[in-house]
């Protein structure tokens, strides 16, 4: 509850240092750099899970003495991941797209496809915080539903709420996204790295 309580003060506190790297896309806005902050313990928790992992096995096949927590805690620390990254991806752009039809038509006409799928997003999230608000924040996180195993987290009365939170962040983020992308020039997709992203690479690497 403590860490619930404390996640979006850190995000805030995180976004006003963060800094991006040489290929990441900024964005002007704090939740950019929220997204942005986001992405790094997103990072993290990807190399903490490692480590729990590593450490079962060690535990398991060399010591005979398996843990009744890593499994969960796995399992706990990869739902954020794939939650957290979600709104990352959003905030840099990279999302799966198909281009096929988008790169064949006006600038003009793309536009009003950006709006219709952000406006898909937000109709996505809003039926679906409308729907599960009740059942996820009373019936979950309120009464701290537990996992049911013997280590027994609280992996649905925070994941759940989580979920909600995170696609709430996202939806914002889509409409952030095309406000800031309205006026961008039109973009040839390809499956080769144009120049800027080889440029971007070598930057990010140190070389010149």
């Amino acid at each position: 509850m403590l860490a619930l309580i404390l996640t979006p003060i850190i995000a805030v506190i995180g976004a006003r240092g963060v800094r991006p790297a040489g290929m990441e896309f900024l964005g002007a806005s704090t939740i950019d750099r929220a997204a942005l902050f986001i992405g790094r313990v997103t990072m993290m928790m990807i190399a903490v899970m490692t480590v729990v992992m590593l450490y079962e096995v060690f535990m398991r096949y060399i010591m005979e003495k398996p843990t009744e927590w890593a499994n969960e805690m796995t399992l706990w620390f990869a739902s954020f991941t794939f939650l957290l990254s979600g709104f990352y991806a959003m905030q840099q752009r990279s999302h799966i797209r198909i281009f096929l039809l988008y790169d064949m038509v006006p600038r003009w006409l793309q536009r009003v496809f950006d709006s219709f799928s952000t406006l898909l997003i937000v109709l996505f999230a809003f039926f679906l915080v409308y729907g599960s608000y009740k059942q996820v924040f009373v019936n979950k996180l309120y009464k701290w539903e537990l996992y049911g195993s013997a280590f027994n987290p609280p992996i649905p009365a925070t994941l759940q709420p989580m979920v909600l939170i995170v696609i709430t962040l996202v939806a914002l983020q889509a409409v952030l996204n095309l406000f800031q992308d309205w006026n961008k020039m039109p973009e040839i997709h390809t499956d080769e790295p144009d120049q800027d992203e080889i440029d971007a690479l070598k930057r990010a690497v140190g070389q010149d």
